[in-house]
């Protein structure tokens, strides 16, 4: 059971790590919070991310991500909503007066827990993440190598596994430049409003997105 050969190991793992490196709602919503909370803020968004990702990954194996691949209704609904969400977020930092980064004792920084909840739905409530796991995953199925079921949960989780390499030092580097913005008012101000914008762009650019 689960005997590939080193090919495909080779190729599912080159994938993964250009998955997880690729710009996105996840790692800009990890960053956003590692630049303005610092690491321990960074690592609940991850961790949130992560379990967003899971929640895709066993959709995909169990075949309710099939649901949204061929059903528009239900694509659309799962669409605008995390398009609205992310737009929210956006917008909220756009109004900011960049207080999210200036570092004063009568600041009481966002719960982490908050902060989890909130990784989670910017993953899960992601539609495209859903399709493209029911796409991505399956072309690695290998017959004879174990129940299909189990192929994808085995793939789906190794590419979290990549993730947990991948971010971890992103948040730590990002911890940094967030303790530099937070000396520097003005920079923080447009990094502040630079995040929202970005974040308003790809709720806009999910909104406008096609199956």
């Amino acid at each position: 059971m689960f005997e590939y050969s080193l090919f495909h190991w080779m190729t599912f793992l080159s994938a993964a790590v250009l998955l997880n490196l690729s710009p996105g709602p996840d790692i800009a919503y990890i960053l956003g919070q590692t630049f303005r909370s610092g690491r321990r803020h960074g690592f609940a968004a991850m961790f949130g991310i992560w379990t967003g990702a899971a929640l895709h990954v066993v959709m995909a194996a169990v075949g309710l991500s099939a649901i949204l691949a061929t059903s528009a209704l239900a694509f659309s609904i799962v669409k605008w909503v995390g398009a609205a969400y992310l737009i929210w977020l956006g917008v909220k930092m756009l109004l900011s007066q960049g207080d999210q980064f200036i570092a004063a004792e009568k600041q009481s920084p966002k719960r982490l827990s908050s902060v989890y909840w909130q990784g989670m739905l910017v993953s899960a409530l992601n539609p495209k993440v859903a399709v493209f796991f029911l796409a991505f995953l399956p072309q690695f199925i290998v017959e004879g190598a174990g129940p299909a079921e189990a192929q994808l949960l085995l793939h789906g989780s190794l590419i979290i596994v990549v993730a947990a390499v991948i971010e971890p030092p992103l948040v730590l580097a990002g911890a940094k430049l967030g303790a530099f913005l937070k000396s520097k008012p003005r920079v923080g101000l447009w990094m502040d409003r630079s995040l929202g914008a970005l974040f308003v762009a790809l709720g806009a650019r999910l909104a406008a997105s096609a199956k």
